[in-house]
């Protein structure tokens, strides 16, 4: 659905012609139909200038971009018969109602007159804003008003729908209702590239993300396959484990009987157990939570707590894991 061919765009350095900065370097990328691929990065990672080029607002300096095999710069017009954006910042008219608002755009993609009511109708309903239809934009709240602007961006009914932090200043309900929202479109096969800082919302939500860092795309792939990987360091020895025991009663001491192993370290009292960090293999644990029952403890379970995004991603942006 959509393919990056060493995307780059260049600026001029505080309005210095004769002084470059790459905001995008080369970017190489194919995201396929029905994904929803994450874009994450520090601010000035070059973020929002990639989301613009894809959707054909910035021309690149070099490179390609194809949304369902159009060339965005080449067919600007049909490509963007594909493509629905929200911006990080867009405008609203106040004084209009949410009907006419998507009125107004409907008409701007050049949808059949006779078909715009109900494709309205249709598009209210989805992004739940259907008792809002007559409302006066100026009325609505944050979250309804970020509804309507992903219900403007959807109302050609295009399947690459691009996101620039549209979870920004939302509360908690309203961004699990934007995350519901965008669940749904992915289920009727909607392609989605969004950006956000909020790790925890991209992790539930996308199949795919691309880390970028100061304009290069420097990891890219399926969310665990990116978390797996970060539990190396510089691609070759593996990064000590997190180990949660649970013991069924008190009574053994745990904290000190794991100190003394070969490859624990960090051993933390939790609850009725303990966790630690251990160095070994999947066999050396094996080898250790044996040890651990012939001593007479009462163990209940052993887990391993899941890295998350965002402790996978500050692992890969300090250089841990490559």
């Amino acid at each position: 659905m959509l393919k990056l061919v060493d995307l780059t765009r260049e600026y001029d350095a505080d309005g210095d012609a004769t002084r470059r900065v790459l905001a995008t370097d080369r970017l190489n990328l194919e995201v396929s139909a029905g994904e929803v691929f994450g874009l994450v990065g520090p601010n000035g990672a070059g973020k929002s200038t990639a989301l613009k080029m894809i959707c054909g607002l910035l021309l690149p300096t070099a490179g390609r971009v194809l949304v369902n095999g159009v060339d965005v710069e080449r067919d600007r017009e049909e490509a963007q018969k594909y493509i629905g954006y929200l911006a990080d910042f867009f405008s609203l008219y106040d004084e209009l109602t949410v009907y006419q608002y998507l009125e107004y755009f409907a008409g701007a993609y050049k949808l059949e007159p006779a078909s715009i009511p109900g494709r309205i109708l249709e598009v209210v309903t989805r992004v739940g804003l259907e008792s809002k239809r007559d409302a006066a934009i100026g009325g609505l709240s944050r979250g309804m008003k970020q509804r309507l602007g992903i219900a403007r961006a959807v109302i050609h009914d295009p399947p690459l729908l691009v996101l620039d932090e549209p979870a920004a200043g939302l509360d908690p309900k309203a961004r699990h209702e934007l995350k519901q929202l965008l669940r749904g479109f992915q289920e009727r096969g909607c392609t989605i590239v969004i950006t956000s800082h909020i790790l925890p919302d991209l992790e539930e939500i996308c199949t795919s993300i691309g880390i970028l860092e100061k304009g290069r795309l420097i990891r890219v792939g399926k969310i665990e396959e990116i978390l797996q990987q970060s539990g190396q360091q510089n691609g070759a020895a593996a990064a000590p484990r997190v180990v949660r025991v649970h013991l069924s009663a008190p009574g053994f001491a745990l904290d000190s009987w794991l100190a003394a192993r070969t490859g624990v370290s960090r051993v933390t009292a939790s609850g009725s157990g303990a966790l630690f960090e251990f160095a070994g293999n999947d066999a050396d644990l094996t080898e250790l939570v044996k040890a651990l029952v012939t001593a007479g403890a009462p163990l209940l379970a052993v887990e391993q707590p899941t890295l998350t995004l965002e402790e996978a991603y500050s692992r890969i942006a300090k250089g841990e894991v490559m």
